[in-house]
């Protein structure tokens, strides 16, 4: 569990993306950060974690979770505490975590929880995050982003049909 759980509540009525059933598809993603302003950390280093929702068209802050607890970057842990289990718990409802890098024993929770880990090389501002997964939701997603939007993958009975 998270030590904070920042949430944005719209008090002026204004209907949110996770509201609106009519548009599709909506992703949940989720941005290991620092500053709450660009990707810039490890997952287990990661003291906050940005949650957005997203469409090819828009994109809502959801909310801001924060972590006391977490690993130096250099790839070792605290000894005998779990430090992942919290993390992966309180990022559930998302189908994408961005990550400057993540340990075999962390991403093999985050998969086994249904969630995508997706690491980039550099750090990367928030906002240019959310543009690059709006473009790939656009047209033809690649078969990772198919199977995170809930779409079904696209049929192969074309590799069946002889050409003669």
């Amino acid at each position: 569990m998270p030590e904070r759980r920042l949430q944005l509540v719209e008090s002026h009525g204004k209907e949110t993306v996770s509201g609106n059933t009519d548009v599709a598809p909506l992703l949940r993603i989720a941005i290991a950060t620092n500053d709450m302003k660009s990707l810039n950390a490890h997952f287990g280093g990661a003291n906050r974690f940005s949650i957005w929702d997203v469409t090819s068209d828009d994109a809502h802050f959801v909310e801001a979770l924060g972590f006391h607890k977490i690993s130096d970057q250099s790839g070792s842990h605290l000894e005998g505490e779990d430090t992942i289990t919290p993390k992966v718990e309180a990022l559930a409802d998302c189908k994408l975590l961005f990550i400057l890098a993540i340990g075999g024993p962390a991403a093999a929770k985050v998969v086994n929880a249904g969630i995508h880990p997706v690491k980039l090389p550099t750090e990367e501002s928030i906002a240019s995050i959310i543009k690059r997964v709006q473009d790939m939701m656009k047209g033809n997603p690649p078969p990772w982003l198919r199977k995170a939007m809930g779409m079904p993958s696209r049929s192969m009975d074309f590799l069946d049909e002889d050409d003669d």
